[in-house]
């Protein structure tokens, strides 16, 4: 299966399972079974209304304009995921691993039309298999690529992160962290544990130490572990 390697925002490589092309198909296509559901409820309301959802303005709004807007909205409100993504547990991503904006999402929808409608997907498939990265060209330009989220460990299967109440803080430097900090050192602690990748898990210690300005014997592991913890304790304790 092919992965693709994504530098953080600190500088960290991970490696990421991409999506296949059978993946991102099989979703567009149970996407179209959510299409057909939602005309079989607008078929059936109407059969209430004598024919009213069916005049020229409305039948825009309400079959046209959902349909036609779907991916866009899905993939905003549900953090890069349509009905079908979450059922084939893939997911559109940016190319540091990063939750993508509302602009990547927006170049992604306005694409579309050359990736998919136009030549029935060809396009869209070329680019995939020729990219190397898991991407069509909506994904080049919006600088994102689909991913696999399943076989993914937990949280709580690597990194303890409940903190008991009478929990002492270790490192009180993790004041100079940031949520997103905190979120990218739990993703590369669950990617690299689970690959055993323990070249990054080093590298991400460093940077973390450099960042709160402090020096620690503890093993890298260990002390990413503690400063996820110290974290969750600072944040409740605040």
């Amino acid at each position: 299966m092919d992965n693709i390697k994504i530098q953080t925002s600190q500088n960290v490589d991970i490696e990421y399972e991409l999506a296949s092309v059978g993946d991102r198909i099989l979703a567009t296509l149970l996407d179209y079974v959510f299409f057909i559901a939602y005309f079989l409820l607008i078929l059936l309301l109407s059969s209430f209304t004598n024919g009213w959802l069916f005049t020229s303005v409305a039948a825009i709004v309400i079959l046209i304009l959902p349909v036609l807007l779907y991916d866009l909205l899905c993939e905003t409100f549900m953090q890069g995921k349509s009905f079908g993504k979450i059922i084939m547990k893939i997911k559109v991503v940016k190319l540091d691993g990063t939750q993508a904006t509302f602009g990547a999402y927006l170049l992604r929808w306005l694409l579309r039309i050359i990736d998919t409608r136009l030549f029935s997907g060809g396009v869209a498939l070329i680019a995939i298999l020729v990219n190397g990265k898991g991407q069509r060209i909506g994904d080049m330009a919006a600088g994102t690529t689909v991913i696999k989220l399943k076989h993914r460990v937990t949280i709580n299967d690597t990194i303890l992160n409940k903190v008991v109440p009478d929990y002492t803080l270790v490192f009180p430097e993790v004041s100079r962290l940031t949520d997103t900090d905190i979120s990218i050192i739990k993703e590369v602690m669950l990617v690299s544990l689970r690959t055993n990748n323990t070249q990054a898990i080093e590298k991400l210690a460093l940077k973390t130490k450099a960042a709160m300005g402090i020096t620690t014997n503890l093993p890298p592991t260990q002390f990413l572990a503690t400063v996820v913890n110290d974290y969750s304790f600072y944040s409740f304790d605040k």
